[in-house]
């Protein structure tokens, strides 16, 4: 028991900043505190005692700001940040590693008692402050869930969902950095520069659009100098003055803006 409770403390230790001493972690995060009172909530729910789970579920509750129903499954080493606000549903799980911000709903949409309502959580996932997962499908290892996203459909291993209803951005190497144990690394709220996907869509166009004015100056270079090497048979040169012989697509700048 001892040695799961320092590894919660350590776990708040790695991913907050702010954390300065375990002393502090054990006495002023209600992240972990609601974590502590959620074991003995869910040994009674499992073991028959129904109302006095739900009873110390709904202290918790009164004390953290943070409900999770006794029913609820819960890994090793889940961090509740702030999460004032926080719901979780009866049928959710949340795997080893996760991290949950202030606001987030694990919510069901079906009314059938005993069905499997809620989401499941793989590990190292985060999801980040304002967003609701709703529905009994599964959330895989490493993904990220954007703030205030409201995620209905699964979500694979590695990818990033945002937006409303969320849409899914595959991770590039088909497993994102939280996964991969060699290069383990942590994103505070699940925040990555190529995350959202109008920028991935403007950045794309500013790149078509920088190649094609590319494209553009040379083939009036080499017009130019078709030119002069052949006689037109119109009198002067073929090329017309205000031809673009260099590019002036800004593409920089305008990726700059992008925050590129």
């Amino acid at each position: 028991m001892f040695a799961r409770i320092r590894s919660d403390v350590q776990c708040i230790l790695d991913r907050d900043p702010a954390a300065r001493s375990r002393w502090e972690v054990l006495t002023c995060y209600p992240g972990l505190h609601a974590v502590l009172l959620h074991r003995p909530a869910h040994w009674c729910w499992v073991h028959g005692f129904k109302w006095s789970g739900r009873f110390i579920s709904h202290l918790a509750r009164w004390l953290t700001g943070i409900e999770i129903h006794p029913g609820a499954k819960l890994g090793d080493r889940v961090f509740f940040d702030h999460a004032m606000g926080v719901v979780v549903g009866e049928t959710a799980e949340i795997g080893d590693g996760c991290t949950i911000y202030q606001g987030v709903t694990l919510g069901g949409t079906s009314l059938y008692k005993g069905a499997k309502r809620h989401p499941t959580l793989g590990k190292d996932v985060v999801v980040s402050a304002g967003a609701k997962v709703l529905g009994g499908f599964e959330v895989g290892d490493g993904a990220k869930i954007g703030s205030n996203a409201v995620v209905i459909k699964p979500v694979p291993a590695g990818a990033t969902a945002v937006g409303i209803p969320a849409r899914i951005i595959q991770s590039k190497a088909g497993e994102s950095a939280d996964v991969a144990p060699s290069q383990r690394t942590f994103s505070a709220y699940g925040i990555t520069q190529e995350d959202d996907p109008v920028s991935q869509a403007l950045r794309g166009l500013v790149d078509s659009a920088a190649g094609q004015d590319h494209q553009i100056a040379l083939l009036w270079k080499a017009i130019e100098t078709l030119s002069a090497q052949r006689p037109s048979e119109r009198p002067g040169n073929c090329v017309p003055k205000d031809a673009a012989r260099s590019e002036c697509f800004e593409a920089e700048k305008m990726n700059q803006l992008l925050g590129k």
